[in-house]
């Protein structure tokens, strides 16, 4: 009898390797970056169909910024680009599109696109795209602790009630379930400032292939890797005690 896979309510993906990916190509790394913004669409449409409900992608960090300004410039237009389209892919699809990060340093074209996105795609009822834009998960606890410390100066919260949940109700990703699984292509295995604090008991899966490879295929690897998992959460099952 064939074994039926777990898969992952929400997946969260690390996109790295496109410049290496374009420089073994003899391309720009801005190449890279385009083809990766294809593979996106890709892998949105395969995430829906293998039956992930919530996927999340770190597009953008806070770090990234220190890049040299052409090839910030270029994944600006790239990003500009995608927000543009995606809301009439968006509705084919019935996704709904959601943006994490800090967006005041975003210019405010790109900051008024993706309002009118989210606000074209709330009504949809499947899969959650969260694209992480100027995100770094210490900014992220950051503000959230500000807005809680405003609440207490305010009186509306006491310092004794500030709870784990308090805090991610404060958070970005307040609308999201913490990512089960987390992927990061190109053979980089660390977290680099990424959902710190949702990856608290999420799985990772590190893969060598660069991100503009990565396919159908390459997750349903990671979702059956995650599969045989045994996420204990802290705790032990009945049969290990």
């Amino acid at each position: 009898m064939e074994e039926v896979m777990n898969v992952p309510e929400h997946v969260a993906i690390i996109l790295d390797g496109n410049g290496r990916w374009a420089k073994e190509k003899g391309m720009p790394r801005n190449y890279g970056h385009m083809q990766g913004a294809k593979a996106v669409e890709d892998i949105l449409v395969d995430a829906r169909d293998i039956g992930i409900k919530y996927l999340t992608v770190y597009a953008f960090s806070t770090e990234n910024w220190t890049r040299p300004e052409a090839e910030v410039s270029a994944l600006m237009t790239i990003l500009r680009n995608y927000l543009k389209t995606s809301i009439k892919k968006s509705m084919k699809n019935n996704v709904r599109c959601r943006v994490i990060g800090e967006r005041s340093a975003l210019s405010e074209d790109i900051q008024k696109a993706i309002g009118e996105l989210e606000e074209a795609t709330a009504g949809n009822t499947g899969l959650t795209f969260t694209i992480a834009i100027n995100y770094g998960s210490r900014d992220e606890i950051t503000r959230s602790v500000r807005k809680i410390a405003d609440k207490v100066k305010a009186g509306e919260v006491l310092p004794e009630d500030i709870s784990e949940k308090m805090i991610a109700e404060n958070l970005d990703t307040n609308f999201l379930p913490d990512p089960d699984l987390l992927i990061r292509t190109c053979n980089e295995q660390r977290i680099s400032n990424y959902l710190l604090w949702q990856c608290a008991y999420t799985e990772f899966y590190f893969t060598p292939v660069a991100w503009p490879d990565f396919n159908k295929a390459e997750l349903l690897k990671a979702v059956e890797a995650y599969s045989k998992r045994n996420r204990k959460f802290g705790g032990l099952k009945t049969d290990q005690i």
